[in-house]
C-alpha cells in the first residue's frame, strides 16, 4: 500500500496527513513532544487567527520575496478553502472588521485541533506521539526514536515509507518543539539552509531607567510607524521596558532586521496623530499655552495624554520649547533608534529556514528525492494576521498533492 510518513505534528503536518489519508494514502505522522499542535495551540491564546479575507494579490504580496511562489499555494489552499475545510469539522468562522478570520466566540483553539483529530483517527491516520526524528536511512528511510515512557523508551528503528513530509517547523517558541534541531540532518546531506531571524517580533530601544520605570507595559493606540524613509503601518503599539512591540512592530520587522544587518541607522519613525491633517495639527499647535505646562497644552490641544509628554521628553529633551512647526515634525516622526531585535526564541516566527532553491516546484528536496517540506521549515516570512497560519496550511495541502499526483511514488 502506499504509506507516507509526516515528521512534525503541526498544522502543516497535520493539513498533509488529513489531504493525502483522503486521497487513500496509509499515514504514519510522528511527532517529538507529547502531544501535536502545541505551537498552534500556544498561537491562538492571543486571538485564534486563522486567515484572512483580503484580495488575493495583496495576500500573496505578504510573502515578500516568495509572493509568487505563494499566490500558487494561495490558489491552492485558499483562505475560502480554509474556511469550508474548517466548517466541515464543525467550526464556523466569521471575518473580522479588521479582514482577519476568526472561528466564532464559542470554538477555541482546542475545539478546533480536537475535531481535527477526531477526523484524522476516521481517517485512519497513525499518530505517534514522543518519537523523535533522528536522521535519513538510505534512499528513503528515516531513522526514528521512541522517547514514550515504558519498556520502549529510547528503542530506535527505521521505516521505509513511499514518501516523507518534512513539518518540522522553524526556531521560535522551542518549548512548543519549534526548536530548528533538524538543521544539521538536513545539512549533512547538502541541502543549503538560511541561517534563522527573530521575524514578528518586539525590537530594543535604550529607554534610560527612569523612563522604563515611570512608563513600564503602556500601549498607544491609533498611530503609525515606519521604518527609516518606509512605509507606514497603522496599529497599536506597546511600550515596554526593553523597547517597542505589537503589530505595526512585528509588520515591520524585515525592514528593522535589514537594516541592523547592513550596518545602518535602524530608526523606526512613530506618528502619534496619523489621522490629523498636517494643516490643523499645525493651528493646534499654534494656539496659546498661557500657563499650561507642556504636558497640559499637549493633553488639551491633541489629547495626548501620559505617557506621551514622558516619551516626548526621552526621545526629545528639547520638544517642550520647540516651535509649532518643528514639534509638528516631532509627532508625526518621532524616532525611535532600534539597538536590536528580541532573541530567537521569543519571536513568533522565523525568517531562515530550507532555501528554495533546495526544493522543486512541488516542495520536494532536489537532494532527497520522494522527501518534501513544507511549513516554516522553509525560508518565508509573513506577518501577523493569518499569514502565517495560511502559509502553513497551504504548504502542507500542496505537498499533499504533489504526492498524490506523482506517478512515481503511486506506483512503488
Amino acid at each position: 500500500m502506499k504509506s507516507v510518513a509526516i515528521v512534525g505534528g503541526g498544522p502543516a503536518g497535520l493539513m498533509a496527513a488529513q489531504r493525502l489519508a483522503e486521497r487513500g494514502w496509509q499515514v504514519q505522522l510522528f511527532e517529538a513532544q507529547a502531544t501535536v499542535g502545541r505551537k498552534f495551540l500556544v498561537a491562538g491564546h492571543g486571538g485564534f487567527n486563522l486567515s484572512n479575507a483580503e484580495d488575493a494579490t495583496l495576500f500573496a504580496g505578504r510573502y515578500g520575496a516568495e509572493r509568487a511562489r505563494f499566490g500558487a499555494l494561495l490558489e491552492h489552499f485558499s483562505a475560502a478553502d480554509l474556511r469550508a475545510w474548517a466548517a466541515d469539522l464543525g467550526i464556523e468562522t466569521f471575518v473580522g472588521t479588521s479582514g482577519r478570520i476568526f472561528p466564532v466566540a464559542e470554538h477555541k483553539p482546542a475545539d478546533l485541533l480536537r475535531a481535527w483529530l477526531g477526523r484524522l483517527r476516521e481517517l485512519g491516520v497513525e499518530i505517534n506521539t514522543r518519537h523523535r526524528w533522528l536522521g535519513f536511512a538510505g534512499n528513503m528511510g528515516l531513522h526514528l526514536r521512541d522517547e514514550n515512557a515504558g519498556t520502549g523508551m529510547g528503542r530506535t528503528f527505521i521505516i521505509e515509507p513511499t514518501a516523507t513530509v518534512l513539518a518540522l517547523g522553524g526556531a521560535s517558541w522551542a518549548k512548543t518543539g519549534s526548536d530548528g534541531a533538524w538543521v544539521p540532518l538536513l545539512q549533512e546531506i547538502g541541502v543549503p539552509v538560511v541561517p534563522f531571524a527573530p521575524a514578528n517580533c518586539g525590537a530594543e530601544v535604550a529607554w534610560s531607567a527612569f523612563f522604563q520605570e515611570k512608563v513600564g507595559r503602556t500601549p498607544l493606540k491609533n498611530i503609525a510607524l515606519r521604518v527609516n524613509e518606509g512605509p507606514a503601518v497603522r496599529g497599536e503599539l506597546m511600550l515596554t521596558d526593553y523597547g517597542v512591540e505589537g503589530t505595526p512592530v512585528y509588520a515591520l520587522t524585515p525592514q528593522v532586521r535589514a537594516a541592523l544587518v547592513a550596518g545602518g541607522p535602524a530608526v523606526l519613525h512613530l506618528n502619534l496623530k496619523p489621522d490629523l491633517p498636517p494643516a490643523t495639527l499645525l493651528q493646534k499647535l499654534r494656539q496659546p499655552r498661557g500657563k499650561a505646562s507642556f504636558p497640559e497644552f499637549l493633553k488639551k490641544a491633541l489629547h495626548l495624554g501620559p505617557p506621551i509628554p514622558t516619551l516626548l521628553r526621552e526621545v526629545a529633551p528639547e520638544a517642550a520649547t520647540l516651535e509649532p512647526e518643528a514639534l509638528a515634525a516631532l509627532l508625526t516622526a518621532l524616532p525611535l533608534p532600534v539597538t536590536g531585535l528580541r532573541p530567537l526564541d521569543e519571536a513568533i516566527s522565523t525568517a531562515g529556514g530550507i532555501a528554495f532553491s533546495a526544493v522543486d516546484d512541488k516542495l520536494m528536496l532536489r537532494q532527497r528525492p520522494g522527501t518534501f517540506v513544507a511549513g516554516e521549515m522553509l525560508d518565508w516570512e509573513a506577518p501577523t494576521g493569518g499569514y502565517l497560519l495560511q502559509g502553513c496550511f497551504s504548504t502542507g495541502a500542496w505537498v499533499a498533492r504533489a504526492i498524490s499526483e506523482d506517478w512515481r511514488l503511486g506506483n512503488r
